[in-house]
């Protein structure tokens, strides 16, 4: 079975072959899994196809104009958002971090002229180029986890509490705010489509919505602000034909019910740890309704436990999951590059041993 037709019969709730295998990792323990696998130089393409990686994501990269000015010394400004980044060294790596809110305690005005790119100013041919090169063997996907991501992405511009309180309050200028930079994600998206025409197979949406022990906001809260946003992408894949799946991180399964609604089709993350997440608890509640993509904790035995520990804990979920249908295995993370690289190896060589139905 191709890695493409097995995305779909996924998603569609058929048995494939095996289940469908994601990958994310931080650069330092990526650049070690590559090494124990052979890959030179880190090559991202070759590892995904040596542990089988199922999907590719067909996206562009911005080439418009510079919108936000010049970074200042030690720091980078992200072109499509304008969020601010520090590296940030730890005992395991670095991180580019979110160390500065352009828009934090900004006024309404401020608000209004904070730039938010034109979809026109993305580099389309490459995606095509990249699309008519991969799409026939893989399935290819629009979006992915940051997008449209209303809570954290709009927090790593005006900070986090500033967004919730805007959330909780109404601001009519940070709605308007919010509801621009989620239109320039559909334009995108629209291009996309229109430019490769039959050759997107689903789009990949995200946001976060819990903490590790509750939700982060209110269902009711959920409903008023986020779910109409949300329900136009859901909207627009489905005048597409294009199944959904969307990234949660945290306490999640609360909005759940809202996703099945408006036409979600598969979550993503499901971080076993946090409350009411346990793959045991989704295929409950949610089984055969949802699919279902991580439950690989990568605050698990995946970073503190052995390599046994790994295989047992992927084929304990691997055997849960099969019975529900539409599982995707996968972290449910970026592996972060505190993680032992035996470990990883153990991990994809779990779902070769145990992934196949």
């Amino acid at each position: 079975m191709s890695p493409k037709e097995r995305v779909l019969k996924t998603f569609a709730f058929e048995k494939p072959d095996r289940v469908t295998i994601g990958y994310e990792a931080n650069a330092g323990i990526h650049a070690r899994f590559a090494a124990a696998l052979g890959v030179p130089n880190g090559n991202r393409e070759k590892v995904m196809r040596a542990i089988g990686v199922d999907y590719r994501r067909a996206w562009p990269a911005y080439s418009g104009p510079k919108l936000f000015g010049r970074a200042p010394a030690g720091m980078k400004i992200d072109p499509v958002e304008g969020c601010r980044m520090r590296w940030v060294e730890h005992s395991t790596g670095g991180y580019w971090d979110f160390c500065d809110f352009p828009l934090l305690g900004a006024s309404d005005e401020a608000i209004a002229a904070f730039p938010v790119p034109s979809p026109d100013d993305f580099n389309y041919d490459r995606v095509v180029n990249y699309v008519n090169r991969m799409g026939k063997k893989y399935a290819m996907f629009i979006g992915g986890p940051g997008v449209p991501d209303i809570i954290n992405s709009n927090g790593r511009i005006m900070g986090m509490e500033d967004v919730l309180v805007h959330l909780a309050l109404g601001n009519e200028a940070a709605a308007v705010f919010i509801n621009r930079r989620a239109e320039m994600y559909l334009g995108v998206m629209e291009r996309i489509m229109h430019r490769c025409p039959g050759q997107i197979d689903f789009m990949w949406l995200g946001e976060d919505l819990g903490t590790q022990i509750a939700p982060m906001i209110s269902l009711e809260l959920y409903r008023k602000r986020v779910k109409p946003i949300h329900k136009k992408f859901c909207d627009f894949a489905k005048a597409y034909g294009l199944p959904v799946i969307i990234h949660t991180c945290g306490s999640s399964s609360w909005v759940y019910e809202d996703f099945i609604e408006i036409g979600v089709n598969a979550v993503d993350t499901l971080q076993p740890e946090a409350a009411n997440m346990s793959p045991a608890y989704l295929a409950e509640h949610f089984g055969g309704r949802l699919g279902f993509r991580g439950c690989i904790s990568t605050a698990g035995p995946l970073t503190y436990g052995t390599p046994a520990d790994v295989t047992r804990v992927c084929r304990e979920t691997l055997e849960l999951m099969k019975v529900c249908g539409g599982y995707h295995f996968a972290p449910t993370h970026a592996i972060q590059d505190n993680t032992p690289v035996e470990n990883v190896v153990a991990m994809y060589d779990a779902v070769r041993e145990y992934g196949y139905y």
